[in-house]
């Protein structure tokens, strides 16, 4: 059976959030099966490379079998692949394919999608932040033959040496909300600007703020705009218990700055009294010593040293 699809090229996507990245034991990881354009399919990730001497990440896309396939199916795809900076969306490293699919040769991507230790590795780049990468995938399946679309729970066949290992996934119905990250829903009308880029650059704006910004240098101003930036992103609704400590000690740091400043101050005016003070005990005994002069000269001329108490009396 042949399915044409609509000649407007309208992608679908997924993404996944790969945490933990640094600690990755696994030569090659998978991710959860998902159902783009009618079809299901999963991510293989490489984190360390599938040739490691080449010391490049490889990405693969890959038809997961189901029953509604024939023997001798096949699939017209283009799909993107995408490993997405955090600090500024416009570095997305993105590549494209237009690959057919079959039966035979279900797996298609790059093997050295983007260097490692000058790049994916380098913190400072901003495509790992607090040990997580996120990996993105865009699908639009031109035509397929001897196949059906999937439009209801389906079961998901994996082989492994044990024998095959069955997977149930849920196809998301057309009237589902707009996904955010952790969604799978493919159906949602594509607005204007893309909101995947839009939650991202959003998330670069906070990142890269956090990151430029030193504490010396967090003033009333900057603190609000800190804040319009995370009231912004938050609106996406995504994930951020990993990133609102930072945030919010970010935002408190105006405050603490003005205590310190006024314990400085404090400071210096103590410093100031005990120097005074130490200036008017010095005051202190030289009139004490000036005083037991005089007396000793009173004495030395015969005058009688008036006591004062006695003659004002009470």
């Amino acid at each position: 059976m042949e399915h044409h699809q609509s000649s407007v090229e309208k992608f679908e996507k997924f993404i996944w959030k790969v945490e933990n990245f640094s600690h990755l034991k696994s030569y090659v990881i998978y991710s959860e099966p998902f159902v783009l354009g009618g079809y299901p399919w999963r991510i293989i990730l490489y984190p360390k490379g599938e040739v490691e001497a080449e010391e490049s990440l490889s990405i693969y896309l890959e038809a997961v079998k189901t029953d509604n396939m024939s023997e001798g199916w096949s699939r017209d795809v283009k799909y993107k692949f995408h490993i997405f900076n955090q600090f500024d969306a416009n570095m997305t490293t993105t590549k494209e394919s237009m690959i057919e699919f079959k039966a035979y040769d279900d797996q298609w991507g790059c093997s050295s999608f983007m260097p490692l230790v000058d790049k994916l590795l380098d913190l400072k780049k901003g495509f790992i932040v607090n040990d997580v990468c996120m990996v993105g995938v865009e699908i639009f399946v031109r035509k397929s033959t001897q196949e059906k679309q999937v439009n209801r729970s389906v079961t998901l066949t994996f082989e492994s040496l044990a024998g095959p290992i069955e997977v149930e996934t849920l196809v998301p119905k057309i009237e589902d909300p707009c996904p955010n990250l952790k969604t799978l829903s493919p159906d949602c009308h594509e607005p204007t600007i893309d909101p995947d880029t839009e939650l991202f650059t959003a998330l670069g704006r906070v990142l890269y703020f956090l990151k430029t910004r030193k504490v010396k240098d967090m003033n009333e101003k900057t603190c609000k705009e800190l804040q319009v930036l995370w009231d912004e992103l938050k609106k996406f609704k995504f994930d951020l218990t990993w990133l609102e400590p930072q945030v919010q000690s970010a935002l408190g740091i105006h405050r603490v700055l003005e205590k310190a400043m006024e314990v400085e101050k404090m400071k210096e005016n103590v410093v100031v009294l005990e120097l005074e003070t130490e200036k008017l005990k010095t005051k202190l005994s030289a009139a004490e010593v000036n005083l037991e002069v005089e007396r000793d000269l009173w004495k030395a001329k015969g005058i009688k040293e008036i006591d004062f108490d006695s003659e004002l009396g009470p």
